[in-house]
Formats: structure tokens, C-alpha cells, sequence
């Protein structure tokens, strides 16, 4: 897992929690007792489900330190632990297991995502938002760079991708044990300053592989130049020098 920083990942604060606060919209549970967050980061998308159920009891579980520090500055209400989604196991069911933009970091999901559906109590249901476009330009740019002849000694096993499945693998993993299963796909098009900004979003998160893997700030600052070079070929600015930015978001809702 990569390590996080949570000022640098709230710098597109808005953008990131936008999908979160578009999953929570659709989730029809009327009034959920208890909630967990897992991969709660710096506590924004605890927020949006604090703001739709305010007398639920929620939880947020994240395997960073500084994230956690955010979140408990934000809401003392929360009870935080630190802990790995891999190894989560509840001491009790939940009436909503929610996760936004972070078990694409989580491996085998043919286990995992069954096993989030049986922590949840009858009646209520596992949501989860990811990022769907491991194939995008800028993902490839990353992979290209790592290959590289001057870069590729610093990755000699290469770098851990998204673990990020086609929607009907979670259908099938999760409608036998459902008796509902909505799944959807939302393109969002960020409009970013320039291309800089770009590379400061993946800075705060599919960056942070690639650059935890570097010995020294040097070598991050120039594998964060050369991704730059490659993303002014890959995404051209607009006439007002603004760059848009298609950001592909995958949402899976099953109901138990």
C-alpha cells in the first residue's frame, strides 16, 4: 500500500468527494443504525454520510496514520481505528458497509467483496466507489515511465496496479448473495488549471506506488517531471490553457 498525505490529497477535496456524495444518493436504506466507512482517508466521505444520516452510529477504518489525524480533527463523533480492509473483520454486522475510492488498493477482490457482503446485516447493504480507468492515459504514461531504461532499476517487481474488475465480475461475485445489485459507471470531467495540477492530483494518490518506490526527493521530483512531459502529450490544454481531465468511477450497491 502507498503512503498518504492528507493535505496533499484534499487539494481536489471537491472532486474527490463528489463521487462519494453521488453513491450515498443513491443508497435507499431509510434510516441505517450503524455505519462503517472503510478507507475513511482524511474523514470527507465520512462527512457526506454524516450529513445524510446524522443519528447513525459510524466507524472509519483507514491504514494511515495521517489520514486518521485529519479525520479525527474534523469529527470527534467517529470512532477511527487504523486498521486494513484486507483483515477486517467486524465483531458485528453493519447496517451499511460503505467504501469510496479505496478497495481498488485492497487485492483479490473475487474474496473480499463476498466477504464485505456478509458483514452486513440483513436488510442493509455493502456501496463501494472506485476509480475504473487503470487503462487511461495517465495510468499508462506511470507504467511506461517504470519500464523506462533510467527508471526501471528503482522497480525491479514492478508496481502494484488497481485491483479494479469489468462490473458484471461483481454481479457475479455479489448477486448470489443479494437481493439487489445495482452497478453503474459515471465518466467525470475535471476541469484543472493546467497540467501541473494534474500531476499534483495523482501526487495524492495513483502516484504515490511509483514514487514511495524512489530513494530520494530528487528522483521523485524527476519521475513527477517526466510524467508531466508525458501528460502535456497525452491531455491538450483547451484555448483558456485549462485542461480536462475524464476521470471514470465505478459504483457497485448490493442489498442484502
Amino acid at each position: 500500500m502507498p503512503t498518504w498525505n492528507s493535505d496533499q490529497y484534499l487539494q481536489f477535496a471537491s472532486e474527490r468527494t463528489q463521487p462519494c456524495r453521488d453513491l450515498v444518493a443513491r443508497i435507499t436504506l431509510p434510516a441505517p443504525r450503524t455505519i462503517v466507512d472503510l478507507g475513511c482517508g482524511p474523514g470527507n466521505s465520512t462527512a457526506v454520510l454524516r450529513a445524510r444520516w446524522p443519528d447513525a452510529a459510524i466507524a472509519g477504518l483507514d491504514n494511515s496514520a495521517d489520514m486518521l489525524a485529519k479525520a479525527r480533527s474534523s469529527d470527534p463523533r467517529t470512532a477511527w481505528t487504523e486498521g486494513d480492509i484486507g483483515a477486517w473483520k467486524p465483531g458485528s454486522p453493519f447496517d451499511l458497509v460503505f467504501s469510496n475510492a479505496a478497495l481498488q488498493w485492497v487485492p483479490d477482490h473475487a474474496a473480499v467483496f463476498p466477504r464485505l457482503l456478509q458483514a452486513v446485516a440483513p436488510g442493509g447493504a455493502l456501496a463501494v466507489q472506485m476509480p475504473g480507468n487503470p487503462d487511461a492515459p495517465a495510468h499508462e504514461i506511470m507504467r511506461a515511465l517504470a519500464a523506462a531504461l533510467q527508471w526501471r532499476t528503482h522497480f525491479p517487481h514492478g508496481v502494484t496496479d488497481w485491483s479494479v474488475q469489468p462490473l458484471p465480475s461483481y454481479y457475479d461475485l455479489l448477486a448470489p448473495h443479494a437481493t439487489r445489485v445495482d452497478l453503474w459507471t459515471t465518466e467525470y470531467l475535471h476541469v484543472l488549471p493546467d497540467h501541473e495540477a494534474m500531476v499534483e492530483w495523482y501526487r495524492g494518490s495513483g502516484l504515490r506506488p511509483y514514487l514511495d518506490a524512489l530513494p530520494r526527493d530528487t528522483f521523485r521530483a524527476a519521475f513527477c517531471n517526466d510524467f508531466l512531459t508525458g501528460i502535456r502529450r497525452a491531455y491538450p490544454a483547451q484555448s483558456d490553457g485549462r485542461v480536462l481531465f475524464p476521470f471514470q468511477r465505478i459504483f457497485v450497491i448490493a442489498y442484502r
